[in-house]
């Protein structure tokens, strides 16, 4: 059985922040073969034990949001643990504990509110990156992410995975290069100002 401390020691020391963000099939199918029975239990329910100390939350929140994102790419499941992740979040975030880990680790705890469809979370996910983080380039993503649920209420990226219907509107947005179209908008914008 994985615990805590594995995942930690995976994600944190053997893993780089390019492994974190980069596609990658092969990193993707070494996550899967690691840790899928792990993300199976955590969507059954196994490990609320996780939720109750700082370094189990944020194995817990690695494993739910980031981890199932690997694992099931492209597919509906990348997204099925989401609210868990949400909710681990949100309970650690209230409790400091995000407090008691280092940057860059710290992000994963504010990864789900900025994985979230919701603009209060999208808020919040940029407000405690910019308070709390102090990296110019999480805070870059927080925008964007949060940009892209203010004109469209959603991720449009998200919408053949879901079964969803792509408006006329996300269409553009997606053939005009979606969320990397976003962040040069950004990146113009502060360079401007």
């Amino acid at each position: 059985m994985v615990g805590p401390d594995e995942i930690l020691k995976f994600w944190l020391d053997e893993c780089t922040p390019e492994h974190w963000f980069k596609m990658d099939a092969d990193f993707d199918d070494t996550v899967r073969q690691r840790f899928g029975r792990a993300l199976q239990g955590a969507s059954e329910g196994q490990y609320a034990l996780w939720l109750t100390y700082p370094n189990g939350a944020l194995a817990y929140t690695i494993l739910t949001d980031q981890m199932s994102r690997n694992m099931f790419r492209d597919s509906c499941q990348a997204f099925a643990t989401d609210r868990a992740a949400l909710a681990a979040a949100k309970s650690a975030i209230a409790k400091g504990w995000d407090l008691r880990v280092d940057p860059p680790a710290r992000v994963f705890f504010y990864l789900p509110l900025e994985h979230s469809e919701n603009l209060t979370d999208q808020d919040r996910a940029v407000r405690l990156i910019s308070e709390r983080m102090g990296d110019a380039t999480f805070l870059l993503h927080a925008r964007a992410h949060r940009e892209v649920i203010r004109r469209f209420g959603r991720f449009p990226h998200r919408n053949a995975s879901l079964g969803r219907k792509t408006t006329g509107a996300e269409q553009a947005f997606l053939d005009l290069g979606g969320y990397g179209e976003i962040l040069r908008e950004l990146q113009e914008a502060a360079a401007a100002a």
